[in-house]
């Protein structure tokens, strides 16, 4: 496993890195996401992110992690009120999104969920830009970081809120996409995050595998948008077996200037040592990089931004 460093916040991270949101929105089996996460920390994986909107997804994490918290780089989101409880409706939680108290409150639910007193990251989740101009919900993640609730603090988001975003100088990390789909980040992000010296965390690096659907997905499918844009790219690899081709994708991923760690989610406890196996085959050689990134400059419009 190769480590890298987080940006100024000096965290050694693996360049692969679990997310959360698969076992916490398909509601997998506590005993199957026990398996998966200690596979993926036994084989030196450090890194997890989740999200306080991941239904059960943080509680299940805190579960499997209890025993092993000192050996993670823990992350999650925070700025959407949890559907939960009467009872913790009543506590604040059923208070608008990017509500400064519902997020104190929020914040220290999810460590509850976790089993933690803190979190190595807490970062804001895909904020509107007008959220990010607002100082007081700045302040609520600044403050949870002097209370040592995070270590670091950090924004998850896309295409112009992401430069905006990086430019404010509030953020000791940047969660973004970036994959073979995505690509706008990579000119337009990336290179002002590193001159701000962020870690880079890419969420959606295989662009969630889209190509492997054979038929169009329905408009409102979370993945359409690329599905669509890797049936105008067609690029050669993907008319490989679907392995090699998550391969070409995530190698491309993790070769790309200023990423840190690229986090990877699934349901299936076999899926962590092929996803290592990948990452470990290193970048891809820089023709077959360069091949990639000419064919996104030539098919993509200017409207294919980044997504959320």
């Amino acid at each position: 496993m190769e480590y890298r460093v987080l940006g100024k916040t000096g965290l050694r991270v693996s360049t692969l890195g679990f997310g959360g949101s698969e076992v916490g929105y398909q509601a997998v089996a506590q005993k199957t996401v026990d398996k998966i996460l200690n596979t993926a920390l036994d084989a030196g994986i450090n890194v997890i992110d989740t999200a306080e909107c991941y239904a059960e997804g943080e509680a299940l994490i805190g579960h499997a992690i209890a025993k092993r918290r000192a050996e993670v780089v823990l992350m999650t989101k925070c700025g959407h009120a949890p559907l939960g409880s009467a009872s913790e409706r009543a506590a604040g939680y059923a208070q608008p999104d990017w509500d400064p108290a519902m997020l104190a409150r929020s914040i220290e639910r999810s460590l509850k969920n976790l089993r933690t007193d803190h979190v190595d990251v807490m970062q804001f989740h895909s904020p509107p830009l007008a959220t990010l101009k607002d100082g007081r919900v700045i302040e609520v993640l600044h403050k949870a970081r002097e209370r040592g609730q995070a270590r670091f603090v950090g924004c998850s988001i896309d295409s112009d809120d992401a430069v905006y975003a990086v430019e404010t100088g509030a953020f000791d990390t940047l969660q973004i996409s970036v994959s073979i789909a995505d690509q706008e980040a990579i000119d337009r992000v990336l290179p002002k995050a590193a001159a701000g010296g962020m870690g880079v965390i890419v969420k959606r690096p295989i662009a969630n595998a889209a190509w492997r659907h054979g038929k169009q997905p329905p408009s409102d499918w979370y993945t359409r948008p690329y599905w669509d844009r890797l049936r105008k790219l067609d690029y050669d690899f993907l008319h490989r077996g679907v392995e090699d081709a998550v391969a070409v994708a995530l190698r491309f991923t993790l070769g790309t200037a200023g990423v840190t760690t690229a986090i990877v989610g699934t349901t299936r406890p076999e899926r962590i040592a092929q996803n290592i196996a990948h990452a470990s085959a290193g970048p891809l050689p820089p023709a077959e990089y360069e091949a990639i990134r000419a064919r996104w400059r030539s098919v993509a419009p200017s409207d294919w931004i980044g997504q959320r």
